[in-house]
């Protein structure tokens, strides 16, 4: 299986209205043909829980059979799947800190049910020879770091009785910082593939987002920059500010990305995995001259570190590459990140 370059279907399984028509109009046939067509090689699938299971945890067979026919429709196009489970049951990053809404760390029947819920995909799809399996989006809480590590331990050890050689996919706290890979356990399993997000600069990429607490909702915010600019705007997200205020970098360019992909990168090395990068990308209220630079560095810097990656993502969901705001610059994203590559980014699937 290779993982080089790919395309997340953001909105259609996951941070979505779940039911079948939605399901049937956000994606179909034609989208999937088009994404190999430009020449990504694989999707990154985010799916909640809702899309496989109702709430007592009784399988939904028209849930698996509609993620079914998108795994044969891109084996069909030569595309390979990455199934993320985007948002358990017991647990969801957009929910944070929410014991009430987010207790799957500290509540032993939801663990259970988590670890099940990955035994039947598992079991689903163990057919499949260009499927991978990762297993939560983005832990975020920094508590969670040991216990993270525990239940990863449980559900490889429950997908391994099924498939011996599946690709398995997971990355740290503080949702998948590169910062954090660190922490996880060296891991015993030899097809394991660590996983980070990339949105930094949260201040340029995240840029009057509603979602993020403290930041301008009319502000534009430019790239490169001064670091001196960014840590005075950074100071006020908070642990979503840390990156900048943190860094050793003398700009925010291409030197500031680096640094931050480079803990990564030296973490994978150390526990002696595949490193991928599962989203990353530029809110669509980004100037647009600045959100191409900021695109053909992060190229650079995965290409030079062999960093296989998935951008955030097709369509809507506020960073949209199909959206009106990539007109100017989509055939050359597209491009840019399509063009023989030169890393070989592996698994032993």
């Amino acid at each position: 299986m290779k993982l080089k370059r790919g395309l997340n279907l953001g909105g259609y399984l996951s941070q979505c209205t779940h039911n079948m028509q939605h399901y049937s109009t956000f994606i179909g046939k034609a989208d999937i043909e088009q994404i190999a067509a430009w020449g990504f090689d694989h999707i990154r699938l985010p799916i909640d829980y809702e899309v496989l299971e109702d709430q007592e945890g009784n399988p939904k067979e028209e849930g698996y059979r509609l993620v079914h026919s998108i795994c044969d429709c891109c084996r069909t196009n030569k595309l390979d799947v990455i199934l993320d489970l985007h948002k358990a049951y017991g647990y969801d990053f957009n929910d944070a800190g929410n014991r009430e809404k987010n207790d799957l760390f500290h509540n032993s029947y939801l663990q259970e049910r988590f670890v099940d819920l990955w035994h039947r995909i598992a079991t689903e799809f163990k057919n499949y020879d260009n499927v991978a399996f990762e297993l939560l989006n983005e832990v975020v809480e920094k508590e969670n770091a040991l216990l993270w590590n525990d239940l990863i331990d449980k559900t490889v050890t429950a997908i391994r009785k099924i498939d011996t050689f599946v690709p398995i996919i997971y990355g740290g706290i503080q949702w998948n910082s590169a910062s954090t890979l660190k922490l996880l356990k060296k891991p015993e399993d030899k097809n394991i593939i660590f996983t980070f997000h990339f949105y930094e600069p949260l201040l340029f990429t995240h840029q009057k987002a509603h979602w993020v607490k403290q930041m301008d909702p009319q502000k534009d915010v430019f790239y490169p920059e001064s670091m001196e600019y960014y840590r005075t705007q950074s100071a006020a997200l908070g642990e979503q500010g840390e990156a900048v205020l943190n860094s050793t970098a003398e700009t925010i360019g291409k030197e500031f990305l680096e640094i931050m992909v480079k803990g990564a990168v030296l973490a994978a090395q150390k526990a002696g995995t595949q490193l991928y990068c599962g989203e990353f990308g530029v809110i669509d209220q980004a100037p647009v001259p600045d959100t191409l630079r900021w695109f053909r560095d992060v190229h650079d810097i995965f290409e030079k570190y062999q960093i296989g990656c998935s951008i955030w993502t097709y369509k809507e969901m506020d960073f949209g590459l199909t959206g009106k705001h990539y007109d100017d610059i989509r055939e050359e994203i597209i491009q840019i990140w399509t063009q023989e590559q030169l890393c070989s980014c592996q698994t032993e699937a």
